[in-house]
């Protein structure tokens, strides 16, 4: 967690001093969401030849946003839909935009957020920091019949039929401020717009804004070794016990990955690095991973590392449960474009 992330999640009382800019940003977020939005409630989506499902959240940094699109895309696919999946490719190196993922683009181009929705869908993956020009490819140049955005919930110039909110139950909404003085991209009022709130983990479902929310579990199960594929699974004690692990993670909230060892029986080094960072073999030379521990990490953060991980590296296997009843309510909203 960065400088400003504490101090958001603290409280610091400094943060004052930034307000007038935080009602600024507020300002302007309401006259965007009433300017620019063009598709307000479901139902209003005549315009549309196809469902869009945006999957966002309204703070920064991570809240699981993307382990629910795979899962979605999953789910879609198995009840007989074609999904496809636009992403802004944060970071990402594209020769041109739009970019359709396919096994042929290396991570740097695509970007890791879309490489890994691409390899655990095998769906249409079509970047492009402008999301509208990437719906407008897919529907010309896929057989989608319905889009999930991951991320694009303040990009209101993207239609969308159905709006999803992730919201990291542990962290909440810091002091409850927009940017800069506070973690929020939106007010929370944004929240009372959308058509489902999924809490990732545990949450005290008496708060007014979750009585009506779905659940999202993501629990690790193994790890897999990123140059031998060798699987071994966190029941079976992969390591010996007692050994240290360098904890690796380059997400916006990385204590999430950290506190996911606490139960095991290992000792942790943490290593913090900013969110998408590209890493590069010279990273695990130094001091700090001098001992020749195991380097464990997100597979966000593993496909990033393919191309020079050796025997050391292994990324975390999850198991990601959605609650059925949200999978029944996201079904039953496409199924209204395919037999209106």
């Amino acid at each position: 967690m960065n400088f400003m992330s504490k101090a958001w999640h603290r409280k610091s009382f400094w943060l004052w001093l930034l307000l007038p800019f935080s009602l600024l940003v507020r300002f302007i977020a309401l006259r965007r969401l009433r300017a620019l939005r063009k598709y307000p409630k479901l139902g209003q989506h005549k315009d549309l030849a196809c469902p869009v499902i945006v999957v966002g959240n309204i703070t920064t940094g991570g809240t699981g946003k993307t382990p629910l699109v795979i899962a979605l895309a999953r789910h879609l696919n198995n009840e007989g839909f074609v999904p496809a999946i636009i992403s802004r490719g944060y970071k990402s190196k594209a020769p041109h935009y739009p970019l359709l993922i396919d096994e042929s683009v290396p991570v740097i181009e695509a970007g890791d957020e879309p490489s890994l929705i691409y390899r655990h869908t095998e769906c249409p993956v079509v970047i492009d920091p402008d999301r509208a020009a990437a719906l407008r490819y897919v529907r010309r140049h896929t057989d989608a019949d319905v889009v999930l955005s991951d991320d694009g919930l303040q990009h209101y110039g993207l239609p969308r039929s159905y709006e999803i909110c992730v919201v990291d139950p542990l962290r909440l909404f810091g002091n409850e401020l927009c940017l800069p003085a506070g973690p929020l991209r939106e007010p929370i009022s944004r929240l009372q717009q959308v058509d489902a709130v999924v809490l990732n983990g545990d949450a005290d479902k008496d708060h007014p804004l979750f009585s009506q929310s779905y659940n999202l579990r993501i629990d690790p199960v193994a790890l897999v070794n990123i140059s031998t594929g060798e699987r071994r699974p966190l029941s079976g004690a992969p390591f010996k016990i007692g050994t240290t692990i360098d904890a690796v993670a380059a997400l916006g909230n990385p204590n999430r990955f950290f506190k996911l060892f606490n139960e095991l029986p290992y000792q942790i080094k943490a290593h913090s690095y900013p969110d998408h960072y590209r890493y590069k073999m010279e990273d695990f030379q130094g001091a700090a991973f001098a001992d020749g521990n195991p380097i464990v990490m997100t597979k966000k953060d593993g496909i990033k590392c393919e191309a020079f991980a050796d025997s050391r590296f292994w990324c975390l296997d999850v198991k990601v449960e959605v609650d059925p009843k949200l999978l029944c309510h996201v079904s039953k909203h496409v199924l209204q474009f395919v037999d209106p």
